[in-house]
C-alpha cells in the first residue's frame, strides 16, 4: 500500500479461521459491510434452487440468463414470466427474455405515461406479491433450517451446508405435498366406500322380497362395484 500508494489490498484476510470469507458491501442501513457467502437463487413453485453461491461480490443480474437456461433444462419449457428485482432487468436481459418471449415484472424503459394503465398496475402489484415469496423462503431458511447460522470453518463445508438447508427445505414441502395428496386419496376411497354401504344396506333391506339365489347376485354386484371405485380412486392423477 505504501509502494504504490492506495488504501486497498486485494483478497486481504479479514478472518484468522475463515481466510475465504470477503466483505461484501450491501449499502444496508446499520449494515453497510456484510460477511459470508452470497447466493443466486431461484424459486418455482414453492421450491428453491441454488444456482450460485460465491464468497465474493458479483453482479446478480448476470446469472438471469443462466438460471433461464436452467429452468428449461428442468422442466423442459421457458418460464412464461420472470419476477425479478430492480436490479435484474437491464436491457441485455430485456432482449433475452423478449427473443424467448418471457413476460419480465419490470417496469418500461423511459419516461412513465402520462395517463397509468389500470390493468398494468394490477399486473405491478400482482408480480410483487410473487417476488416477496421468496424472500419468504429465505426469512424460512434462516430460522428454520439454520442457514443464519453456518458454523462451518472450512469453505467446502460451509458451501455443503448451505446446500443442504435448502435440500432439506424442499424436502420439507415434498413431503407435505405427498401427505396431502395421501390424505385426499384416502377421503375420496372413504367417501366411495360409504357411498357403496349405503347402497348395499338400502338393497338389503328388500333381500326377504327376493328369492335365494339374488342375494349371491347382489353381494357380487357390490364387489364389483367397489373394485370400479377403487381403481378409479387410485388411478386418478394428482391436482
Amino acid at each position: 500500500m505504501y509502494d504504490s500508494r492506495s488504501r486497498r489490498i486485494d483478497d486481504r484476510i479479514v478472518s484468522l479461521t475463515q481466510p475465504h470469507v470477503r466483505p461484501i458491501v450491501r449499502g444496508k442501513a446499520g449494515t453497510p459491510v456484510e460477511f459470508g457467502a452470497k447466493l443466486s437463487v431461484s424459486y418455482t413453485d414453492g421450491y428453491c434452487f441454488l444456482d450460485h453461491l460465491s464468497w465474493n461480490n458479483f453482479n446478480e443480474s448476470q446469472d438471469l440468463q443462466l438460471q433461464v437456461e436452467q429452468y428449461k433444462q428442468r422442466f423442459g419449457c421457458y418460464p412464461e414470466s420472470l419476477h425479478v428485482d430492480r436490479i435484474y432487468p437491464n436491457r441485455a436481459n430485456r432482449a433475452f427474455c423478449k427473443e424467448r418471449g418471457i413476460r419480465i415484472s419490470a417496469s418500461a424503459l423511459g419516461r412513465p405515461p402520462a395517463d397509468p394503465n389500470l390493468e398494468l398496475i394490477r399486473q405491478q402489484r400482482e408480480d410483487e406479491r410473487f417476488g416477496n415469496a421468496i424472500e419468504g423462503k429465505f426469512g424460512q431458511a434462516k430460522r428454520r433450517f439454520s442457514l443464519g447460522r453456518i458454523m462451518a470453518k472450512l469453505s467446502d463445508t460451509a458451501e455443503s451446508s448451505i446446500a443442504i438447508s435448502f435440500l432439506v427445505m424442499n424436502l420439507e414441502l415434498l413431503l407435505k405435498q405427498f401427505f396431502v395428496f395421501f390424505f385426499d386419496e384416502y377421503r375420496q376411497f372413504s367417501s366411495h366406500r360409504r357411498l357403496m354401504s349405503a347402497l348395499v344396506a338400502q338393497k338389503t333391506q328388500f333381500r326377504d322380497f327376493f328369492d335365494p339365489l339374488s342375494f349371491p347376485l347382489l353381494n357380487l354386484n357390490f364387489q364389483f362395484n367397489f373394485l370400479f371405485c377403487l381403481t378409479q380412486t387410485f388411478s386418478a392423477s394428482p391436482i
